[in-house]
């Protein structure tokens, strides 16, 4: 019967996903998350590969030529991917599309209405007092972190605090209110929603290992449901407030729910895509910058040089004043370089055939642009190893001059990330404060941290910093 055969396969897929089988499964996830494999791979098969992931057929394009080429037959009406699994679930808890999971006009008409007051400078530095109180909020706890578990030295687990830091920050620009992430007592629902999100993220990339017919009898399936349920109750009840009048901090959320350009059902689409994409950028990229900075401290000290020349201990950094801090935007710059929050990104022929190289693709052929990969291009990239944010700076003579397309974290194009400018103007606010008031030393220990991919790309292990006070 149907009900017997569908315990079967729940029996069968539980059985396949136990860690304790350390199935086939398992392992390819294992080796997918390990960004280096993607390096080996242009090296054996040269910059373009096919490969599969699940069901899934990708033509791997590892050459920073051949992504131009890509990005620039993409189209009016650019399809990222499919996202069948997030598109799946809008289906069955009958729930508008995002930014990020729609698809061709009506995509290009969330953009349209998205765009202006999240893409366009001169709005998003409006932004600025209500992240710099976020910030000052960062840098109590990371004190009060130091003084209480840190024996007054290390802030431990800071890329989890960052998270906070992030989460809170994106909360208070897109739903107008805080979460208490920095509080001393973190409240126990603003924990379920951040672990919603991360737990929505953690089981993406397997859904994708079986077909779709299976998904609704996979433990995994249930568990990616139940984050999203989460996660749009969450925001619901956030935009219930707003609408009842109670008093407001920042504008987008007021400037969606007041241009009667988009429904109801499509902002809060909206705002939920824009907040699971807009967290991890600001965090994982800040958290490598401090981690390479305490490894390099004579370029923490030149960008600490630079950031007090133009804001004294005291002045409190405004969006002007990084017009005049090239080397803090090329720490950040050199930082998603190296550690890429989006190592790879996707493009689907939906138009037409292109040519890539010299090949003539066909129509829905989905490609892998193999960001991470072309980073480490010695072509690209002169000892790509190094962290050397010198690169990035004009005039600098002693280094080639980069590709456009060598590293290109935020994408580009008419999809290109639609939260770049509010991440940039977080990490600068934060990275220049922090540069103010601490210097960052190694973690004690001499524990090395590594990377490893979880849709995104994350550090593998806790990351503990020492933050020692500047002197006046």
């Amino acid at each position: 019967s149907c009900s017997m055969l569908h315990t079967a396969l729940g029996v069968c897929l539980k059985w396949i996903l136990n860690i304790n089988n350390f199935s086939e499964i398992s392992m390819y996830v294992f080796s997918f998350s390990k960004m280096d494999r993607l390096i080996e791979h242009s090296k054996i098969y040269g910059p373009l590969w096919k490969s599969k992931f699940g069901s899934m057929v990708l033509v791997n394009v590892a050459n920073a030529d051949m992504i131009a080429q890509v990005m620039r037959q993409e189209g009016r009406h650019p399809i990222r991917t499919d996202m069948p699994h997030w598109r799946f679930y809008r289906e069955i808890r009958n729930k508008a599309y995002g930014p990020l999971s729609q698809n061709g006009a009506e995509w290009l008409h969330i953009r349209s209405v998205l765009n202006p007051a999240l893409l366009k400078p001169v709005h998003v530095s409006r932004y600025t007092n209500t992240l710099n109180m976020v910030v000052t909020d960062f840098i109590n706890r990371a004190t009060w972190l130091r003084e209480n578990t840190g024996q007054g030295i290390v802030v431990h687990n800071l890329a989890d605090e960052l998270y906070k830091f992030a989460f809170e920050g994106i909360c208070s620009v897109l739903f107008e209110t805080r979460m208490g992430c920095l509080n001393e007592v973190f409240p126990e629902e603003t924990q379920k929603f951040i672990s919603s999100v991360g737990e929505m993220f953690r089981v993406s990339m397997i859904i994708l290992l079986f077909p779709k017919f299976l998904w609704p009898y996979n433990p995994i399936w249930k568990q990616f449901v139940a984050a999203w349920d989460h996660i749009f109750k969450k925001i619901g009840s956030i935009q219930e407030k707003v609408r009842l009048g109670e008093t407001v901090e920042g504008e987008y959320l007021t400037h969606l729910l007041l241009s009667d350009q988009m429904t109801l059902e499509e902002i809060l689409a909206s705002i939920t895509e824009l907040l699971v994409a807009g967290v991890d950028t600001t965090s994982n990229t800040v958290a490598w910058a401090l981690y390479l900075l305490a490894a390099h401290p004579e370029i923490q000290e030149r960008l600490y040089q630079e950031v007090i020349s133009v804001c004294p201990r005291g002045k409190i950094p405004t969006s002007d004043d990084f017009s005049n801090m090239p080397y803090l935007k090329a720490v950040i710059r050199e930082t998603l370089r190296l550690y890429p929050v989006v190592p790879g990104n996707a493009r689907v022929t939906a138009e037409k055939e292109i040519m890539v190289g010299d090949y003539l693709f066909p129509k829905r052929t989905l490609f892998h642009l193999c960001h991470y990969a072309v980073s480490y291009d010695e072509s690209v990239f002169p000892e790509p190893h190094a962290f050397r944010p010198s690169r990035w700076l004009r005039g600098d003579t002693s280094q080639p001059r980069s590709h456009p397309f060598g590293s290109i974290p935020f994408g580009f194009g008419i999809r290109a990330c639609l939260g770049r400018r509010l991440a940039e103007l977080e990490m600068y606010l934060l990275m220049s404060r922090l540069m103010q008031h601490f210097e960052v030393r190694p973690d004690p220990s001499g524990c090395k941290v590594e990377a490893v991919t979880r849709t995104l790309h994350c550090p593998a292990q806790p990351m503990n910093l020492q933050f020692i006070d500047r002197k006046d």
